[in-house]
């Protein structure tokens, strides 16, 4: 009785200590980059939480206000709050220059009203990262821009690596005319130049529709340009996978096409395309990035780390205002994660790299 009840424990630790072993022997590297994730899909999943204001919330009075800086209160006004800031004042309309009341505290609340901190109200804001030219707390617009830029990647990798696993699975194992047709066809995909191309697919989504829907056609249009290549590598892999003896021994039992492609030919290239899929998702990031930072994606009041960017265009604000740039430094620590973390599996899941 007792070795029954301990047997699912047991089963459910297996899981656990490996993942304990495999962190032990990341690099600090990866396990930087996957910390850094763990934060940034966190921030998507939960974003109402991070943010401490509607991000769509414009405070006329603050426009392009810079970070603020915070204060560790003395433990005697710690019933008041841990931490506060010295309240901001516009001082100089025309330079947008301010300058803080050192005499008043602005005390930053932890764990209320659903955030993970707020103040009191957004007319009196604590601006983490500074606000853009309307007002906007820049942080929380970067917290709900998390959810386009971070999910961007993973929804256009599972599309476009489905396609090409499939596609190149049976190109590489039926051969013949159908592989000469699949490949043809993801050779003129191939030499299309793929970021005009996005360009041009972009160009013709309608104006005036949901972030929803603008949000998919975009990674539908992004996943359609990128399957190609994936699927001629995955064609390779399959023709070889084709001649092996397993594989001979399930046709000669009788084993359909559709069931040898799908339990021996598939499983046999999914080690790399797990390590192509990480290492894939910095490309869906950067598209969806520029895509937004030119107009073509998602489109004002909502927000992504691309079109967050779209201040920075202009030299004049950067030089006055230079938190803007602070998105970009959320899209270049995802994608180097992304790269990392990708480099790390494709070192392990390497067979000559066994023992």
């Amino acid at each position: 009785m007792n070795a029954t009840l301990a047997t699912p424990a047991i089963e459910m630790a297996r899981p656990l200590s490996a993942w304990r072993r495999e962190w032990r022997h990341a690099s600090w590297t990866v396990r930087l980059a996957a910390l850094c994730l763990t934060v940034f899909y966190l921030f998507a999943l939960a974003s109402p939480f991070f943010a401490p204001y509607d991000p769509t919330f414009q405070n006329r009075l603050m426009p392009d206000c810079p970070p603020m800086r915070v204060h560790v209160a003395a433990p005697p006004d710690w019933d008041k709050g841990l931490f506060y800031t010295h309240p901001m004042k516009m001082v100089d309309p025309t330079e947008r220059r301010y300058a803080s009341d050192p005499s008043r505290r602005l005390y930053i609340h932890l764990l209320s009203h659903g955030h993970l901190f707020t103040t009191d109200s957004p007319i009196e804001p604590f601006y983490l990262m500074g606000s853009d030219a309307l007002g906007r707390d820049l942080y929380s617009r970067i917290v709900y821009g998390a959810r386009v830029s971070m999910f961007v990647g993973l929804v256009g990798v599972v599309i476009s690596f489905s396609l090409g696993i499939t596609i190149g699975a049976l190109s590489g194992y039926v051969g013949g005319v159908v592989d000469n047709l699949i490949m043809r066809w993801s050779e003129i995909e191939m030499s299309l130049p793929s970021f005009y191309f996005l360009l041009a697919l972009a160009a013709i989504i309608p104006a005036g529709l949901s972030t929803v829907v603008t949000f998919f056609l975009i990674v539908a249009i992004m996943s359609f340009i990128s399957w190609a290549g994936f699927a001629r590598i995955i064609r390779g892999m399959a023709s070889t996978v084709r001649g092996l003896p397993y594989v001979e021994a399930a046709r000669a039992l009788g084993a359909s096409r559709s069931r040898i492609i799908r339990r021996h030919v598939i499983p046999s290239v999914l080690g790399y395309a797990i390590v192509a899929a990480t290492l894939s998702i910095p490309g869906f990031i950067l598209g969806e990035s520029a895509l937004s930072l030119l107009g073509l994606g998602i489109q004002e009041p909502a927000s992504s780390w691309g079109n967050l960017l779209a201040a920075a265009e202009d030299v004049q604000n950067l030089r006055h205002y230079p938190w803007i740039l602070i998105p970009g430094i959320f899209i270049f620590l995802a994608v180097m994660s992304f790269n990392f973390l990708g480099d790390h599996l494709r070192d392990r899941l390497d067979p000559s790299n066994a023992g």
